[in-house]
Formats: structure tokens, C-alpha cells, sequence
């Protein structure tokens, strides 16, 4: 009887310790896939960590600049009221510079109104200027007698009323021969319309002849105004 109880007790003893070193085996194993599963729980809590810490920085980043935009727009905003206040104050400037701006531009529509009237009528007067020189032109190549008719020298005008300018005029077409105005201008030394209204009154009194066949026209003087300033010089001397 003992010994089947130590038989039995043997039994037990050596189920329990394999029980026992089983159980170990177990828990060791248990043991090293916690360590497993707790490193890639680290490193998963890790990597979460870390793109937690980076999108909190955008978050910050952002903040910063939706802060930033804020303060603008306020400075923005400020900015706006005081445009609308010196706008508002130049309001009644702006209106008063507007009407005389209307009023300047009803003085420009009257100005250009009467600039283009004068451009009319001197469109008018050059259209009758063109008209005159082309019958001037016609009148010109009609052929005329070459010298005008002798108009009688009117004796009591002869030689007294005469300047010593007309004298000179004279007796240089009666010594040189024919001469256009220009050509007596040179000489005299006047102007171009003195000459000419100075060869007119000759011709008109009646001391010279104009050949008219060509223009300028030729002056000469009559014969008996040249035997005059003969008498006169032999008198004279």
C-alpha cells in the first residue's frame, strides 16, 4: 500500500513538473510575443507620434499664416475706411470739378465749333484765291500789246513834283535803257512794294511806258520826258 502510494505520488509529482515546465514553456513564449507585439506597438505609436508632430506643425504653419492674413485684412480694412472717408470728403470737390469740366467741354464744343468755321471760310477763301490766280494765269497768256498806250506827259508835273528818288529812277532808265521793278529795287535800295508803287505813280503821271507782254513788267522811259531831262541838264550846265 505504501508503496503504490509513492508510486502515485511519484505520478503526480512528475505530471506536475511537466505541467509545470509546460506552463513555463508557455508563458515564455507568451512572454516573447508581448515583447514582439509591444515593440511594433511602440513603433507604431512611434511613427503616429511623429506624423501627429508634422501635422501639428502645418496646423501651427497654418495658424501662422491664417493669422497673418488676418492682420492684413484688418490693415486692409482700415486702409478701405480711410479711402472712403477722403473719398467721401472729396465728394463735394469731385462734383464741383465735374460740372466745370461740363462747363469746359461745352467751351470746347463752342471753340471747335467756331475753329471749324474758320477753317471753312479759309477753305472758301483759298477755294477764291485759286480761282483768282488760275484766271490771273488765263488772263496772263492773252497776248497783249507790247507797249501800253502812250499816255501825254502832263507838262506842269514834269520835273517840279519829282523826288530826287523818281528823278533818279529817271535818268537811269534813260540812260540804261528798259528795266523790270526787281531790277530797280536792286538799285535804289527799297523795298520791293515801295518800288513798285513808286514805278506805278511814274507810270501813271505819265513819265514812263510799260512793256506788259511779260511778267515782271518792263519800264521805260517816254521820249519826251528823255528830251525834258536833256533840256534840263543843258540848262543846267
Amino acid at each position: 500500500m505504501t508503496e503504490v502510494l509513492l508510486i502515485l505520488v511519484g505520478v503526480l509529482l512528475a505530471v506536475t513538473f511537466g505541467a509545470a515546465v509546460e506552463y513555463y514553456r508557455q508563458i515564455r513564449r507568451v512572454k516573447k510575443e508581448y515583447e514582439k507585439a509591444k515593440e511594433t506597438v511602440e513603433d507604431v505609436v512611434l511613427s503616429f507620434n511623429r506624423q501627429l508632430k508634422r501635422e501639428a506643425e502645418k496646423l501651427e504653419l497654418v495658424a501662422y499664416k491664417v493669422e497673418a492674413n488676418s492682420s492684413k485684412s484688418d490693415k486692409a480694412i482700415k486702409r478701405t475706411e480711410e479711402i472712403e472717408k477722403r473719398l467721401f470728403a472729396l465728394e463735394p470737390k469731385i462734383s464741383v470739378k465735374l460740372k466745370d469740366g461740363e462747363k469746359t467741354l461745352v467751351r470746347l464744343d463752342e471753340i471747335d465749333n467756331k475753329v471749324r468755321d474758320v477753317v471753312a471760310s479759309q477753305e472758301a477763301l483759298a477755294a477764291k484765291i485759286s480761282d483768282v490766280e488760275k484766271q490771273a494765269q488765263q488772263f496772263s497768256m492773252i497776248p497783249e500789246a507790247k507797249v501800253e498806250a502812250v499816255i501825254p506827259i502832263k507838262r506842269e508835273k514834269a520835273l517840279a513834283p519829282l523826288t530826287e528818288t523818281e528823278l533818279s529812277v529817271l535818268e537811269m532808265l534813260a540812260m540804261e535803257g528798259p528795266k523790270t521793278a526787281p531790277e530797280i529795287k536792286d538799285r535804289i535800295k527799297l523795298s520791293r512794294e515801295h518800288t513798285a508803287r513808286l514805278m506805278k505813280k511814274l507810270y501813271e503821271e505819265g513819265y514812263l511806258e510799260r512793256d506788259t507782254s511779260k511778267i515782271p513788267f518792263k519800264y521805260r522811259i517816254k521820249k519826251e520826258m528823255e528830251k525834258l531831262l536833256k533840256k534840263a541838264e543843258s540848262e543846267t550846265a
